[in-house]
């Protein structure tokens, strides 16, 4: 998965317990988040889909698309993540392309991933 170090010195974050909800599945998708410190599961029901880590993104799809979330995002650890907002989110793909290059990336990624076949 890229890593998107753009957001390592960041100063504003916030703090999750490792077990804590982060958002769950059905709730608005209003801000994709940045992984500083520890690890996240993506979760649909209790299996785990994926675990990431420092540098990783998730919760793009909901704000590119305007909708619920897919899946529910759980801290396995306690962890460090920067929220992006949908203004910051296009703040960032109009000033650092190189930001959107690496998020359209991961959804190819998690697509392929995704699809049978693959």
């Amino acid at each position: 998965m890229p890593s998107i170090n753009l957001f390592r010195n960041h100063t504003e974050f916030d703090r999750f317990d490792a077990g804590a909800t982060i958002f769950a599945k059905g709730d608005p998708g209003d801000s994709m988040y940045a992984i500083k410190d520890g690890e996240v599961d993506i979760v649909v029901g209790e299996t785990v889909l994926e675990t990431l880590g420092p540098g990783s993104i998730f919760g793009e799809l909901a704000l590119i698309d305007s909708n619920v979330r897919s899946a529910s995002a759980r801290a396995r650890t306690a962890c460090e993540i920067v929220p992006i907002d949908e203004r910051r989110f296009t703040f960032l793909v109009q000033q650092t392309p190189m930001f959107a290059l690496q998020v359209m990336k991961v959804l190819a990624q998690r697509l392929r991933r995704n699809t049978p076949g693959h």
